[in-house]
């Protein structure tokens, strides 16, 4: 079995992740500053999860600083899977140096772990806002990523350019993973699925901006944890997408929500935001090539799963700060 080094470990995805291989008998470090970018409860709650389980032991580090290398010196791991983030198009308009100093100065410290430390494999999670404002749909891993719209998407981008290098120079085994919207239980309480989930349960205003006629590709979270543990495999230097497989309109997945929940949503639509992206629709046909991965779950599946869990877990969640 392998050991492990999760970045972002309180994370939405990374949580899963290290849940899976947990479970499958490896042992998982897991590091989070815990930061307060959303509401959280919710990293505290996944949090929790993981250090029930055998094999899991957790730092609360910032990868953004430096002395980070210090905390690890000659620390062995089969892999950095680095899914530490700030993340969000809108947030990052309004505080774009705390994104490049995780995004990108906290990868640049999670490539020099593996350069330091003789760590063969790394992961990175990107997004699917590098692709800009016009890509082609559904959009494959070549299309043009030099043109970001927000500072979030140019700092991934920044991220991934320091990833390559590091292939270049030191044969570090890379592997970009460009995360399209992804959603499931305990997601991040900015995202769609969450507030919409939260807003329409509790009777409370559902905000929609611009007409609600832009789409998304939503993958549920299992699913793209899996594709995740697939990409540890060697693989030199590769960009992949992961996830946005089911598209789907603003306005027909509110109708959606309705209907799983059992209540009408009381819409307010506010003007669009430059940051947005019309639409996103991955071309997963890379993955389904290299990592032999195919998303399991529907949309209509992974949206009662989401409900579920969230009468489940109303008590609290349902006071949780949805920006």
């Amino acid at each position: 079995m392998a050991n492990y080094l999760i970045t972002g470990a309180a994370g939405f995805i990374a949580s899963r992740v290290s849940e899976m291989l947990l479970e499958q008998g490896h042992t998982v470090t897991g590091i989070d500053n815990m930061n307060n970018a959303y509401d959280v409860r919710m990293k505290e709650y996944r949090l929790k999860r993981l250090q029930a389980m055998p094999g899991f032991s957790f730092h609360k580090l910032d990868i953004s600083e430096r002395t980070i290398l210090e905390q690890f010196r000659s620390a062995k791991f089969e892999a950095v899977i680095n899914l530490a983030a700030r993340a969000g198009v809108r947030a990052s308009t309004q505080n774009p140096w705390v994104f490049v100093d995780t995004n990108v100065t906290g990868c640049l410290n999670m490539l020099e772990l593996c350069r330091q430390n003789d760590i063969k494999k790394f992961i990175f999670a990107s997004t699917s806002s590098i692709y800009g404002s016009n890509p082609p749909y559904p959009t494959p891993e070549d299309a043009d990523s030099d043109h970001p719209l927000q500072p979030y998407a140019a700092s991934k981008k920044g991220a991934e350019a320091l990833a390559h290098s590091y292939h270049f120079l030191y044969n570090l085994d890379v592997t970009i993973l460009r995360y399209f919207t992804v959603y499931g239980p305990a997601g991040r309480p900015d995202l769609a699925l969450f507030r919409f989930t939260q807003w329409i349960s509790e009777g409370r205003p559902v905000q929609v901006y611009g007409s609600g006629e832009q789409s998304r590709g939503f993958t549920y979270l299992d699913d793209i944890a899996r594709g995740t543990i697939a990409a540890l495999k060697p693989l030199g230097y590769e960009v992949i997408n992961l996830g946005g497989h089911e598209v789907i309109s603003i306005n027909a997945l509110i109708r959606m929500l309705e209907t799983t929940i059992g209540k009408k949503a009381r819409v307010e639509h506010y003007p669009s935001n430059l940051a947005d992206m019309l639409s996103s629709w991955a071309d997963v046909s890379k993955a389904r090539h290299l990592l032999g991965w195919e998303p399991q779950v529907s949309l209509q599946e992974g949206v009662q799963r989401l409900v579920d869990w969230y009468d489940a877990e109303r008590a609290w969640v349902s006071e949780v700060h949805t920006p």
